[in-house]
């Protein structure tokens, strides 16, 4: 895990094409610009894993029931 410190305004750039933006710091929390390709998925960590897991269960159905109609 690369770990950087920045302020209020400055950015980092991820592969020529991604950059994030310090928008605001409050207290412990900070507030983040990203600026990607729209085909770039950016989510949540909480949001993300429900996705996961939702296709995961998803997933699992479809196995389940391919398994019984053989």
């Amino acid at each position: 895990m690369l770990v950087l410190s920045r302020k209020k305004n400055e950015k980092i750039v991820i592969d020529e094409n991604i950059i994030i933006t310090i928008v605001e710091v409050r207290g412990d929390k900070v507030r983040l610009g990203i600026e990607a390709p729209r085909e770039v998925p950016i989510h949540r960590s909480e949001v993300y894993d429900a996705i996961q897991n939702e296709q995961n269960s998803t997933s699992e159905t479809k196995n389940g029931a391919s398994e019984l109609l053989q």
